[in-house]
């Protein structure tokens, strides 16, 4: 979520506060939903991707812990590239994020979308993800102070209807609900762990660092810690408790359905429960997913639409999206982030089946690049020893991992694909902002 204006009203954070939000906004219907490709991908051996995912996700996220504890800064990751390497990098790090926003943003829409058709399976996608769209601008229009209050609440709502689906399921193989401890098969042989082999595992990998995107909501926020040393603090323990939930609620969801049994437009913790005297479990988790994933939503739709005000405010977007009348956001900034809303409803038209994955996979390779972008940032910034350069080395080749693993899977490429284009418009429009300012300078200089 973009962050408060009211900043008379923002409240100094201990450590574990800031975990605690931190673990609120993470969780979201990546891993809700989005588990479930890496799932058909890797088999149960996801929890290997998101276990590689958790390393890769710590080194990054600790890089810039360390940069905020030393010169906390409001525009954290894009400040910190700017200051590394100059305004070119300034600039592509703010729109590779505002990018990978309104793609997380289409995404989350299209997550809802599918979700909502458990209720209402012959309506197409493009109705509920219109519904949602409208709602989420509402949202985004009134801006009250009680929204973000209640981002609190869904936090807990998120967090909740994991720990229901571990309590449930674990009752199930403790004989509960029709179960048994049979019901349990946690792969005995490497065949059953990992039936699409390395290449498998390999195309999954994304997924899991998706559903860790938005640890960059630590950096931002760390400018509001009591004690700006604890920043690494507060991402190593947010870290580990996400990434035990994580590992905990995949394993058993993984060792209580067989492979087939999961399917694309259906939560993978819905299916593992399924079979068992649990005909309530789906309607209040589905209801729980959908009403913390529209708070994501929302926060993201703030998000995207406070950065390119920013953009633009620093001269790197036309200085238009950053002209505000008398309502409460900029309306042309918000006119943009309804476009990328329609692409969204217009690609759940033409392309239904396949347009979670795709729109999925390109928000999860943009954020890899932004992260990459931190990575570099880094020994610029801060001294890094011998053992600090080992550690930042493995993250990116943890990175390089993911965003190659794209290419094994034909589902995924077009994901890929689409995240290259937008870098390539990104370096694009950085070379003509650049040849306008020279030629500004020189009308200037005569």
């Amino acid at each position: 979520m973009g962050t408060s204006a009211n900043s008379k009203d923002e409240k100094k954070l201990a450590w574990w506060q800031l975990s605690l939000v931190g673990v609120g906004c993470i969780i979201g219907t990546g891993y809700f939903l989005g588990s479930v490709i890496g799932i058909k991908m890797a088999g149960p051996a996801i929890i290997i991707s998101f276990i590689l995912a958790a390393i890769g996700t710590y080194i990054v996220a600790e890089a810039l812990a360390k940069m905020s504890a030393k010169d906390p800064q409001k525009g954290a990751f894009r400040s910190y590239a700017k200051k590394a390497y100059g305004s070119w990098a300034g600039f592509s790090s703010g729109w590779v994020y505002w990018f990978s926003e309104i793609l997380i943003v289409g995404s989350q829409l299209t997550a809802l979308s599918i979700l909502s058709k458990f209720w209402f399976p012959d309506w197409p996608l493009w109705v509920f993800g219109t519904f949602y769209a409208i709602l989420g601008v509402i949202v985004v229009l009134i801006g009250t102070s009680g929204f973000e209050k209640a981002q609190n609440i869904f936090a807990v709502i998120k967090i909740a209807a994991i720990f229901m689906f571990i309590i449930l399921a674990i009752a199930v193989i403790f004989g509960l609900f029709g179960g048994g401890s049979s019901d349990f098969q946690f792969s005995k042989t490497v065949g059953d762990f990992i039936p699409s082999g390395v290449m498998g595992l390999w195309a999954s990998l994304i997924f899991g660092f998706y559903a860790f995107g938005g640890i960059e909501i630590m950096g931002i926020m760390s400018t509001r810690l009591k004690n700006r040393e604890d920043a690494v603090k507060s991402a190593s323990v947010m870290l580990i408790v996400l990434t035990i939930i994580y590992l905990i609620s995949l394993i058993l969801a993984t060792s209580l359905a067989s492979l087939e049994k999961f399917k694309i437009n259906e939560s993978p913790f819905v299916v593992a429960l399924a079979d068992y005297n649990l005909d309530f479990f789906p309607h209040i988790f589905i209801g729980a997913i959908i009403i913390a994933g529209f708070s994501t939503m929302s926060a993201s739709l703030f998000a995207v639409t406070s950065m390119i005000v920013t953009l633009a405010e620093d001269g790197d977007a036309p200085k238009l999206f950053a002209i505000k009348w008398k309502l409460k956001v900029q309306p042309f900034a918000l006119l943009l982030t309804i476009c990328g809303l329609i692409a969204s409803i217009v690609l759940s038209v033409l392309m239904p089946g396949k347009v979670y994955e795709y729109i999925t996979t390109s928000a999860g390779l943009m954020l890899m690049y932004n992260w990459l972008f931190i990575l570099f940032s880094f020994p610029r910034l801060i001294e890094v020893k011998g053992g600090g350069h080992i550690k930042r080395y493995i993250g990116m080749l943890l990175i390089a991992a993911a965003i190659s693993g794209t290419l094994v899977d034909k589902e995924s490429r077009p994901g890929f694909y689409v995240s290259i284009l937008f870098v390539i418009l990104i370096v694009i429009a950085f070379i003509i902002k650049h040849f306008m300012n020279k030629n500004k300078d020189k009308e200037t200089a005569h």
